[in-house]
């Protein structure tokens, strides 16, 4: 009845709260104030709750496990996101097609990069687009020879964590191989090993909107999708022309460059 009252109602955005405890806390949001500091790395929050899980960053304490599996978290919430794992209990759906998720951010992550064409970082060799910075980040190291992830065992250096991973399970057998039970084809990603299954069962998720046809993964449909929609998306850094697929920008660019006295690492 608080809060239908307005008894506790912010002045600056009009929300209102059941008690004023929850309102003076609410309103830091506003003025920036933090009064509670971490003794062991001065980082400062807003309320003593938010203080109290950062410190177990630093104590290692874990309170709440799961009775199922043992595993432990150090936040109710980790937890009960975690018990969906056992549950099945996908209860963020996706409001563009038939797909359920887990937890919020594995759905928003899905809006992105399946739902959405909007590509706001582009690569200023190539002209390529990219929906997050750190594709743009990993793409790039193609251009420049970068190559930061670098092997233990035998010191030979990969572009991206994911080429470091398959190196030490084929190399040096570091790692957890995942095996189809058909066929007994070994991925190095979990990811990888269902598209496979897919194709043995014949499963295909991802349906077009346009036309209906059906595809196994969400990057088969993103490619199909070009032909309905007239974007061209890659552009050439040298010449500055832009083309609906990859392929053909990246031979244009290949010879823009040559024409220019550019070499490719």
């Amino acid at each position: 009845m608080n809060v239908h009252s307005s008894k506790y109602k912010c002045t600056e955005c009009g929300k209102c709260f059941q008690h004023n405890q929850a309102l003076t806390e609410h309103r830091r949001i506003h003025s920036g104030e933090k009064p509670f500091e971490c003794t062991v790395c001065s980082k400062r929050f807003t309320t003593l709750g938010d203080l109290v899980i950062h410190s177990r960053i630093h104590s290692g304490e874990k309170p709440y496990k799961c009775h199922l599996c043992d595993k432990v978290f150090s936040q109710s919430a980790n937890l009960n996101k975690h018990m969906r794992v056992h549950t099945g209990d996908k209860p963020y759906k996706c409001s563009l097609c038939d797909k359920s998720f887990s937890d919020c951010s594995s759905l928003q992550r899905h809006k992105r990069h399946v739902h959405s064409n909007r590509r706001p970082y582009d690569c200023r060799y190539c002209g390529k687009l990219f929906k997050r910075s750190f594709d743009l980040k990993q793409h790039v190291r193609i251009h420049t020879g970068a190559k930061p992830y670098s092997c233990r065992h035998c010191s030979v250096s990969f572009t991206s964590s994911y080429q470091l991973k398959i190196h030490l399970l084929k190399s040096h057998n570091e790692g957890t191989w995942f095996t189809c039970h058909i066929c007994q084809k070994k991925f190095s990603h979990s990811g990888n090993l269902k598209v496979h299954i897919r194709r043995h069962e014949d499963v295909k998720p991802y349906v077009c909107s346009e036309c209906q046809k059906c595809f196994y993964t969400a990057g088969e449909l993103r490619h199909h999708q070009l032909r309905h929609l007239n974007v061209k998306r890659f552009c050439c850094g040298s010449c500055g022309n832009f083309f609906k697929y990859k392929y053909y920008v990246v031979q244009l660019f290949k010879r823009c460059s040559i024409r220019l006295g550019f070499t490719f690492p």
